[in-house]
């Protein structure tokens, strides 16, 4: 598997949110993280990528232990993360946000040696056209984007993705979807994306996990997915 999570507990201080969490995935899937608000999606991402600490279990990135490794170190082993409200930097133009995601695949071994801006460019055209503004001047789908393609500068085995449609247009969303299928096809890139909006998981999705009060309590097959009022039952719970 290239990351999977065994019995991960984690949390906050007021106490565990994953309460011995079990997933995996493999190269070139696409797999979704579902659930109502509050059951630990994001901590679950936050704690794949080392921002948040683990209490208990494991977090391996192709069989090697990464548990007790820091955010960056992790990231630059290939684990590429766009939290839910972008998080870009917004008083630097877009270039100079992309040249954040540089500093990280400049330090691992397997890069090139000049990032890969002209990927982001041919997914998110608008980018090189706008490459002298500001970020905090975009639309909040722009921003959106932008933050996907500053991921994917580092070059990533990876990316975690958290509420990439949460305030954005549907006509963005579909763009942004069919980037991650484009980069699925061109790069086998693989996607653990956390999501709410039933047209992008049925669309990306191949297989995900529901989550309730911090377990998971159902994985997904694609007969599943594409069934709309299961998935919208499922995304209710």
């Amino acid at each position: 598997m290239l990351l999977e999570a065994r019995q991960l507990r984690s949390g906050y201080s007021i106490g565990d949110v994953l309460q011995g969490i079990s997933i995996a995935v493999a190269p070139g899937e696409i797999v979704g993280v579902l659930g109502r608000n509050g059951v630990g999606k994001t901590t679950l991402l936050r704690t794949l990528i080392g921002l948040l600490p683990v209490r208990d279990g494991s977090v391996f990135l192709y069989g090697r232990d990464v548990t007790t490794e820091r955010a960056h170190s992790r990231a630059r082993r290939g684990i590429g993360y766009v939290p839910q409200g972008r998080d870009i930097f917004p008083d630097m133009s877009v270039i100079d946000n992309l040249r954040m995601g540089q500093f990280i695949g400049a330090t691992r071994a397997t890069t090139a040696n000049s990032p890969d801006f002209d990927l982001a460019y041919r997914y998110f055209p608008f980018l090189q056209q706008r490459k002298a503004q500001r970020g905090s001047t975009l639309s909040g789908g722009q921003q959106e984007m932008l933050a996907i393609a500053r991921a994917l500068v580092s070059q990533p085995e990876i990316l975690l993705l958290d509420e990439p449609s949460d305030g954005v247009q549907p006509n963005i969303v579909n763009e942004i979807g069919d980037a991650i299928l484009g980069l699925k096809a061109e790069r086998q890139l693989t996607v653990l994306i956390v999501e709410q909006n039933i047209d992008l998981v049925q669309k990306i999705v191949d297989r995900a996990y529901v989550l309730d009060k911090g377990r998971v309590i159902r994985v997904l097959d694609v007969d599943d997915i594409r069934s709309t009022s299961r998935l919208a039952e499922f995304l209710a719970i």
